[in-house]
């Protein structure tokens, strides 16, 4: 168990009904997406208290994320009598518990919620640190709020159902926080074998890799300046998802936020002599479980586009998360265009 509102589960379904406690099953929401409800609900629903819960079900994937399944959510709150008191469950990645957390934040104001991540990368990231949200006129996580979950509840046992992709999806969020924390971390981090996982030695760094974020996220819940060292890999990350929504396209996260991450460590290397062995080493591990990211020159000038809409930014400069060594982070770094279109030259021929 960790500090704070995350449980990494050793008996899912007590740890479960103590996080609901008394709650009526009538006020209780259970918000899945198509395939949480298929393999994971099942499990949630051995608690007797929740027989008589509504379930709420929604398309899975990132491209229905917006205002339209938004106000699906809303209205079935609506119409089936949500109230202040309700509660709300969200179970899946990291799309039911942005959007999940975002509608149960913004419905009467504001109604309790519980995260149950299915996903690797929603346990690692989106379920964690209180960021919700939706996508917005192509642009990743545009409206939102912060507000964190009453509960987050981890349970190893559902990454069992992910395919190599999503699982190797989560893992870009755990190879950003052994980045961002020390070597022991980042040199443990790539020692995990990721054709042959050891579940029991990955409930320890999920363990840590929540931990680290929830380290950074008690100090600043706002992201008014230390939390966005949890922003590395995601300028570029974020402009290469929406790139590809563009595209019709869509890309996982953390294919996105790997190749980010490799742009960023580039920059690192050109701003603050980062360790040219480090970036070989990611390099390498995107180059044989991640693949390439296909763009063109051509693109170049949309990416430095959609770049320029990060929330991060201050008036019209590009703002990143950059570092001078594994966990030695810099804060509120900028880059020329030249800079930029040098990082995607290196993401485009490095690998």
């Amino acid at each position: 168990m960790l500090q704070g509102s995350t449980i990494i589960c050793n008996d899912f379904v007590s740890e479960l009904s103590e996080a609901i406690g008394n709650q009526a099953s009538e006020s209780i929401f259970i918000l899945v997406d198509e395939n949480t409800q298929r393999l994971c609900l099942p499990t949630v629903m051995k608690i007797n208290k929740l027989q008589n819960s509504h379930i709420v079900s929604i398309p899975a994937g990132d491209e229905h994320k917006n205002i339209d399944t938004a106000i699906q959510i809303w209205q079935y709150l609506s119409e089936h009598g949500a109230t202040r008191q309700s509660l709300m469950i969200n179970v899946g990645g990291g799309m039911v518990t942005d959007i999940g957390g975002f509608t149960a934040a913004t419905f009467k104001r504001g109604i309790r919620y519980l995260n149950i991540p299915t996903t690797l990368l929603g346990a690692v990231d989106a379920a964690t640190g209180g960021k919700t949200g939706i996508n917005f006129l192509g642009l990743k996580n545009e409206i939102g709020v912060f507000a964190p979950a009453k509960k987050v509840l981890i349970n190893v046992d559902f990454f069992k159902t992910l395919d190599d992709k999503n699982f190797r999806s989560g893992f870009a969020e755990m190879v950003k926080h052994a980045l961002l924390d020390s070597r022991k971390e980042w040199n443990d981090i790539l020692t995990i074998d990721l054709d042959n996982i050891d579940f029991d030695f990955l409930k320890q760094k999920v363990e840590k890799s929540v931990h680290i974020k929830e380290a950074i996220v008690e100090k600043d819940p706002k992201e008014q300046n230390l939390r966005k060292a949890l922003n590395l890999g995601h300028t570029f990350g974020h402009a290469f998802e929406s790139f590809s929504l563009l595209s019709n396209k869509p890309l996982l996260h953390g294919y996105a936020v790997m190749w980010g991450l490799l742009c960023e460590l580039y920059l690192s290397v050109i701003k603050f002599n980062f360790p040219q062995e480090d970036l070989l080493r990611l390099k390498y591990l995107i180059k044989e479980h991640y693949g390439t990211f296909s763009i063109s020159c051509e693109n170049y000038e949309k990416i430095y586009e959609l770049m320029s809409h990060d929330k991060k930014n201050r008036s019209k400069e590009i703002n990143f998360t950059l570092l001078s060594d594994i966990g030695q982070v810099q804060l509120n770094q900028t880059a020329s265009k030249e800079e930029i279109f040098e990082c995607l030259d290196f993401l485009n021929n490095g690998l």
